[in-house]
């Protein structure tokens, strides 16, 4: 029996706006640009940020991804996941994720860890993990994005990703994985 987290593009899905974006190598220096639909193409590095947003209580802020999302329609996604653009920094990404995903603003973070990982076909990312507290009631998602937003705590989230019956991307279930101090496919060889 296969787990039903994975990373996976719907063909029915929406198409992927495109942005430009730094390419990178394993050391994170930039070595080039490149549209992220040729990014993903071609399986060139390239940047992204998460954030895990808790509120006050303890609660991680999970988001369903909508269904006609290109990458991993329909499942659960920690808080923000967002590509880094071309000269804009993990921070300013993290910072313009909340924002443009949850409608958040001013949430101070703190860097956890950076790492490298496959986060599925053609999708090769140096990324950073973000922390930070979020008052639930100033959370406004966008629905274009987003189909809806649970909160849940670590110990249910734990759980869950151990279960068959909940759909989380891949990447979601590794970055958790690395936060509970499980065993991870995110290689963690950089320095932040």
């Amino acid at each position: 029996m296969s787990r039903l987290f994975s990373f996976y593009f719907s063909p029915l899905a929406t198409t992927i706006m495109d942005e430009l974006l730094d390419i990178v190598n394993d050391e994170d220096i930039v070595t080039g640009q490149e549209m992220r639909s040729t990014a993903h193409q071609l399986g060139l590095q390239h940047r992204g940020v998460h954030v895990f947003l808790f509120t006050p209580d303890g609660k991680l802020l999970v988001q369903k991804r909508n269904a006609d999302r290109a990458a991993s329609p329909s499942m659960l996604d920690c808080s923000v996941s967002e590509h880094v653009k071309a000269g804009e920094s993990y921070l300013d990404a993290a910072m313009r994720g909340m924002k443009e995903e949850m409608g958040v603003d001013g949430v101070e973070v703190k860097p956890l860890v950076k790492f490298r990982m496959n986060y599925g076909i053609n999708d090769n990312e140096v990324s950073m993990l973000y922390e930070g507290m979020v008052d639930p009631v100033k959370v406004k998602f966008d629905p274009t994005e987003i189909e809806e937003i649970n909160y849940y705590s670590v110990e249910e989230l734990q759980k869950m990703t151990q279960g068959y019956n909940t759909k989380f991307c891949g990447w979601f279930v590794e970055l958790l994985n690395w936060y509970l101090g499980r065993p991870t496919k995110m290689n963690l060889d950089l320095q932040s």
